[in-house]
């Protein structure tokens, strides 16, 4: 398929996937629905049998029809065996990769508006289905077509970027380059103009070492890679601020000077952000032609099924794929 602008008189609805049916994916769906009713469209993909008992919902044959619902819409995908909360089946994992595609592709066709993605469970697909990525972001990726893609956290107040991820910090001197970092920092920028509708992104940029490598006394990275990159970039156009110190990137004021930070390695990024607003950040992957967001938590199989679950990040997650989708659409009309 290809891709696909939403019609001009109204913006289509954000397919949802199930995620992982033993997770809390199946919990937070209806409440989100609940919560956004009216204002931000979207429809379950899953097998409805999986949702928590007393739910209602309505199931559809298109993802137009969930524009009218009145209660959860569910394009329905059965699958072989009920759910059993915190408990993964191995039946399941082909059909949860199914649901994925499904919902990508009719994202890409125009029927869909953005995807959202509950929470899988990455070794459940590896021994259910031989799933061979590292996660969503890479799969996606995939079905983008080998996409160069990143991943980015955000909450009201601050959008963060690691430039490296799920790896041991003794390996980031290493693998963060010039290339990698270039990468980064263009895709980011590019997202901010295309997806949250801002002209002329203002990017900050940590450092690697602690008060930004001080002149080399605490490392030269910053000296012999980082500050001639941001340079060579800042002569292309962009508006770069750094290498900074990252003890004093977050706070308040500081926040306020920029529009997304890039950071150095996981744990850089994802502290502040989890420390200002744990419950409603949203994990939003860059770079794709399709907008993605996702809840920025895990399956939480321990409260699986106890109605204990807490949906915030999936709402955030909603509204920000309805607000990066409309921008995309905005740009293309």
């Amino acid at each position: 398929m290809t891709d696909a602008s939403p019609s001009k008189d109204r913006l289509p609805p954000i397919a949802l996937t199930i995620g992982e049916p033993a997770g809390i994916g199946p919990d937070i769906a209806g409440p989100a629905f609940t919560a956004l009713r009216g204002k931000v469209p979207f429809f379950l993909i899953g097998d409805p049998s999986h949702l928590p008992l007393g739910t209602e919902f309505t199931e559809i044959a298109t993802p137009a029809e969930a524009l009218t619902a009145s209660s959860l819409p569910v394009l329905c995908h059965a699958f072989p065996s009920p759910r059993r909360p915190g408990d993964p089946q191995a039946d399941h994992a082909p059909h949860i990769i199914a649901v994925i595609e499904q919902a990508v592709a009719l994202s890409r066709s125009g029927e869909a508006l953005a995807v959202c993605t509950n929470p899988i469970h990455k070794k459940a697909l590896k021994d259910g289905a031989g799933f061979a990525f590292p996660g969503h972001t890479e799969f996606l990726a995939h079905l983008a077509g080998g996409a160069d893609v990143v991943m980015m956290l955000a909450c009201e107040g601050l959008r963060v970027v690691p430039a490296t991820i799920h790896i041991a910090v003794s390996e980031v001197p290493t693998a963060l380059t010039r290339d990698l970092l270039a990468q980064v920092i263009r895709t980011t920028h590019s997202a901010l103009i295309r997806d949250f509708a801002i002209a002329t992104p203002r990017i900050a940029v940590a450092g690697l070492n602690p008060h930004a490598g001080e002149g080399g006394a605490m490392g030269m990275e910053e000296i012999e890679m980082i500050t001639p990159l941001l340079d060579d970039l800042r002569a292309e156009g962009l508006d770069l601020i750094g290498p900074q110190s990252a003890d004093t990137m977050f706070h308040a004021a500081a926040r306020a000077g920029y529009d997304a930070a890039v950071c150095m390695y996981h744990d850089q990024a994802l502290i502040p952000i989890k420390t200002i607003d744990f419950a409603g950040g949203v994990n939003v992957t860059l770079g794709l032609p399709f907008v993605r967001t996702s809840p920025d938590h895990g399956t939480a199989f321990d409260i699986a099924g106890t109605d204990k679950a807490d949906a915030s990040s999936l709402i955030a997650a909603l509204r920000m794929a309805r607000q990066m989708g409309r921008s995309r659409w905005e740009r293309s009309a």
